[in-house]
Formats: C-alpha cells, structure tokens, sequence
C-alpha cells in the first residue's frame, strides 16, 4: 500500500475512527499540547498498544487516542484525578462546582495536605477536585510541592478561570474509557514491563538541566536527576531490544545527545509559559529521540 506523504497515510488510518474533543485538563510543566503539530510527522504509522509512563498533562496520549493505553506517573495526586475523571466525572463536576474562586477558599483548600495523613481524610473525588481547583487557579499553573510534600504555590491573579471544564471533563472521561486506558501510580520503568514487540512507547520525562538555575524538575518529592537518566536510557534500550517502538522527548543537551548516540533524532522548538520567573520563558530546543 502505498502513500504520496506521510499526512495521507495518517488520514487513511484514521478513517473511521471517531475522534473524541478532549484535551489536557491541567496546565503541566513541559505539556506537549503546543508540539503536537510538529510531532505528528514523528509518531510512528501503525503500532498496537500505547504507553505513556510519564503521563502530564496527556497531550500525546489525546492526540493519538489509541484503542488501549496504558497510562502512568509517580505523582499520585496526578494519578487519582485521571481515575475519577474516568469512573466518577460527574461526581466530580459536581464538587468542582461547589469552589470558589476566592484567596480565602484557595487557602483552605491548599491546606489540606497539611493535615496528618491527609489523603485519607478526604474522599478520592474531593482529592480530584482540589487537584483540579489548584492548578486552574494557582500562579501560572505551577504544580510545585515543598520537601514535605506540600503544595505551595500561591494563588494566581485570573478573571474568569474555567475551573469546572465540564464538557472537557466528559469528554476525557469519554476517551479513556473508549480507549480503556489503565491508569497507574507506577514508575516509569515498572509500567511499560508489559510492553510488547509493536507497542508504542513515548517517554516524557523530567528533562535534563538547561542551566543551574532550572528548577522545576521536582514533580513529585523524589526528583529526577542524571543518574535517574540513565536509568531511562536503559529502558529505552531495552525497550528497543523487544521490537516496541520508542519516542523520547528531552532538552537538547550534550548529555542526552550522547547518553542516546545511534538513535533517530529530531530538533524541535518549544516554548516554556510555565514558570515562576519571567526570564525563565521563552524558546528552547528539545530533541525527540526515535529508534524506528
């Protein structure tokens, strides 16, 4: 079977296929929304299963909206919020429904997690809608946590957020189920263990460091340095090994050039709106790693 371009083979396997109006329904640090058009013409034409072990935001994982997905991250919080929107989004539109955008309830709600054992003092689907509440309204969607695990963004100056999303909310309810994603609190390496010859598997990690000054590689308490890169690497490897498909997305530093050395790669531009300092927006280069 043969196609003029790359865009008429897309267009001819998705035929027939019903495509679902959801989108992110977090702001995230490195979200891939923006990129989507440039990775298009990356992904590859046909695989069988999708994992994406660090899952965000989801931008990919909306755009290629495969048949079964497995879906992952280290930041329960996170985690929680993607279950409920998938069994419980009703329930959680309803709760969402019930906040205020004032300082005063922003600072209660942000207090929760400074209680003892928190997270069992408050239901799953309230959980959800505190997630959901401080990222749509905190300073610049900031998902940040202190030492002890605290959220501590302070509130953001907005005249009208969206916070309920309730169409949006029902629609990924919607394309999860349709796609009947399992969604984990797992690592990265953990989840994609189940990975087959043929599955697709897309890597979004924390990227490595620009500067000294880039901070916000902190998503959950743990953090994500070099050796933890590494770590990746080898996956990736072995991934590779087992006939899976494999997409990697990271800054273009010198050490990921070489740490990936052999494989596919493209230059991408991006530009970063999440961050506490000004100067630290703008355009960067990342590099999309590929070894088919």
């Amino acid at each position: 079977m043969n196609f003029a371009n790359i865009n008429d083979a897309k267009v001819f396997f998705s035929t027939n296929k019903e495509i679902i109006n959801a989108k992110p329904f977090v702001k995230w640090v490195g979200g891939k929304r923006q990129l989507i058009k440039q990775f298009d013409k990356l992904f590859p034409l046909e695989f069988n299963n999708y994992f994406e072990p660090f899952l965000g935001g989801g931008a990919v994982f909306f755009n290629l909206q495969k048949k079964k997905s497995f879906l992952s991250d280290v930041n329960s919080e996170l985690v929680n919020t993607y279950q409920i929107i998938k069994t419980k989004p009703k329930e959680l539109i309803s709760f969402l429904e019930t906040c205020e955008y004032s300082k005063s309830f922003y600072e209660e709600i942000r207090a929760w997690d400074r209680e003892e054992n928190w997270q069992k003092n408050y239901s799953t689907i309230e959980r959800a809608g505190r997630f959901i509440y401080l990222n749509r309204t905190c300073f610049n969607g900031l998902y940040r946590v202190n030492s002890k695990g605290q959220f501590n963004v302070p509130m953001g100056a907005y005249n009208n957020p969206d916070i309920i999303q309730r169409e949006n909310i029902l629609n990924v309810s919607k394309l999860l189920n349709k796609t009947k994603a399992e969604i984990k609190l797992q690592s990265f390496e953990k989840v994609v263990e189940k990975a087959k010859a043929g599955d697709f598997v897309y890597f979004d990690p924390p990227y490595d460091v620009l500067t000294t000054s880039a901070n916000f590689t902190s998503y959950n308490e743990s953090g994500f340095g070099r050796d933890m890169q590494i770590k990746l690497r080898d996956v990736f490897l072995k991934l590779d090994k087992k006939g899976c498909k494999v997409m990697l997305s990271n800054h273009n530093t010198e050490f990921i050039r070489e740490i990936y050395s052999g494989f596919r790669f493209e230059i991408v531009k991006a530009k970063r709106n999440v961050n506490s300092k000004a100067s630290g927006r703008g355009e960067v280069e990342e590099i999309v790693v590929m070894n088919y």
